[in-house]
């Protein structure tokens, strides 16, 4: 299942396409209206709020323009949410790009891995489950969560622990859709609450 992983990621790294490259200091200046929820360098402070800071440009990209869709289709493509379908409605292509330049040349600030979940953190993240059919997350994440910009693989490290589980929770019920190819669906249909709450809390201290 980890070559197989493998194989995919390496695939979708060939045939992934770049999205252009948009303007930091543009970006900057665009972005005082995400500040309330992802603080002014994308360094969320709320828990629940994704930590967007350092974050691959094109992965950005694209999950705003996924919510935009939602926005236009009543949330039934694209990723719904109730806040962001709203606030990326009205931005163009050339706002994503700019508002995604700016975030990426920020810094994540560092999060930390409880000591009781290092361990079964490490043995889960870094081996999967071949028993169960659970694909190991370095396998497309990387050893140190950063995942890989060109296939569309974010970079989890770092990430507020609250925030990763309810995303997981999301693919494993199927409310979040907009994984490529149902790769995330189908590896959190397999996981319980306790592995889910250990990878959560194992990658807020990966860096």
């Amino acid at each position: 299942m980890k070559k197989l992983c493998l194989l995919v990621c390496m695939s979708l790294g060939l045939s992934a396409t770049a999205v252009a490259e948009g303007d930091a200091e543009a970006g900057k200046a665009k972005s005082a209206v995400c500040a309330a929820c992802h603080g002014p360098d994308g360094n969320s402070m709320i828990e629940m709020n994704p930590k967007i800071a350092d974050q691959h440009p094109d992965y950005l990209v694209k999950q705003l323009q996924e919510f935009k869709l939602a926005a236009e289709t009543g949330g039934e493509e694209g990723r719904n949410n109730a806040v962001m379908n709203g606030m990326a409605a009205p931005l163009s292509l050339q706002d994503m790009q700019d508002l995604a330049a700016y975030f990426a040349s920020q810094e994540m600030t560092p999060g930390e891995t409880p000591e009781e979940f290092v361990e079964p953190g490490r043995a889960l993240y870094q081996g999967g489950d071949e028993e169960r059919g659970i694909t190991a997350c370095i396998a497309c994440h990387g050893p140190q969560g950063n995942g890989m910009g060109l296939a569309g693989f974010p970079d989890i490290s770092g990430q507020h622990a609250a925030y990763t589980e309810a995303q997981l929770k999301a693919f494993r019920s199927g409310t979040r859709h907009n994984d490529m190819n149902g790769m995330m669906r189908d590896i959190a249909s397999k996981l319980t609450d306790e592995d889910i709450e250990i990878l959560s809390n194992y990658v807020a201290g990966l860096h």
